[in-house]
């Protein structure tokens, strides 16, 4: 079988900038075990692959892998997979076109934005596919001894560290300045025997720290999917911007943010984010 597949940087407009994503986009016929085979291949922090929709309303069913397993939702392979393809407009034969795509995920269905100038596609905006959910808090020392951080790295003042979840459920710990940011290194070894894949997906360290147009820069790790660090993670940021919107003043109906990611590693992405 030949498979098709396209490689794309996912929030950035440069190139080696953002989030690498592979897009299979012919994996009819592909097994479960053949396709974490080929996303553990690429070693990207996510691999997507394309099928046909079970629903002929939709635009297809959408698969996301990372190294070492299967995600019921993420950001920036869904980023990705929009733009590869509207551009291609067609998959599967049928046409892909319009400014809404639909995708079938395992979190439910995941509604895409295509934005164009002149006929070409220059961005995608995605809805998250679930409200935000909440779950369960964990021990500010569990994230210092996991992210190599001192006690007075973490802002607790507002929240402690918290699960939650727009379909996929990270651990959102806002830290107290840009410079424990920066100073902030995943130790696997702990997150492998306190924070397993099972209870969360990473760790979304964030800090409210405005620089030049960026309000909020972040970092996110996930070891245990055989991520050290993701350079963007639209599901991650998504949640975020609910979290924030969450614990605002009831005085401000709306939120809107501009937030950076992997600047602290040298591929620079920027997510326009609103709740």
């Amino acid at each position: 079988m030949k498979l098709e597949f396209s490689t794309v940087d996912v929030f950035t407009d440069r190139p080696f900038g953002g989030n690498p994503l592979a897009v299979v986009t012919n994996a009819q016929g592909l097994s479960t075990e053949r396709m974490q085979a080929i996303a553990a291949e690429f070693n990207l922090a996510e691999t997507t692959f394309v099928l046909p929709p079970k629903d002929p309303a939709h635009t297809a069913e959408v698969r996301i892998f990372t190294p070492k397993a299967e995600m019921p939702f993420a950001g920036h392979p869904n980023v990705g997979t929009a733009f590869v393809l509207a551009r291609a407009g067609t998959s599967y034969g049928r046409p892909v076109t319009g400014d809404r795509l639909v995708f079938e995920e395992k979190a439910g269905l995941v509604n895409m934005d295509i934005r164009r100038e002149g006929g070409a596609v220059v961005a995608t905006r995605l809805a998250a596919p679930v409200p935000l959910s909440f779950g369960e808090e964990i021990a500010p020392e569990i994230v210092q001894r996991a992210c190599s951080l001192d006690a007075g790295a973490l802002k607790l003042d507002v929240h402690h560290p918290i699960v939650a979840s727009c379909g996929a459920a990270l651990l959102f710990v806002e830290l107290a300045s840009r410079a424990a940011l920066k100073a902030a290194a995943p130790r696997p070894e702990v997150f492998a025997r306190e924070l397993p894949r099972e209870r969360i997906v990473g760790i979304h360290l964030y800090v409210q720290a405005p620089e030049g147009p960026i309000d909020v820069q972040t970092r996110m790790f996930a070891p245990e999917h055989g991520i050290p660090e993701d350079p963007a993670t639209g599901a991650a940021n998504v949640a975020l911007i609910g979290l924030l919107a969450h614990y605002r003043p009831e005085a401000q109906l709306t939120l809107a943010r501009t937030i950076g990611q992997g600047f602290d590693m040298g591929r620079p992405s920027v997510l326009e984010a609103s709740a």
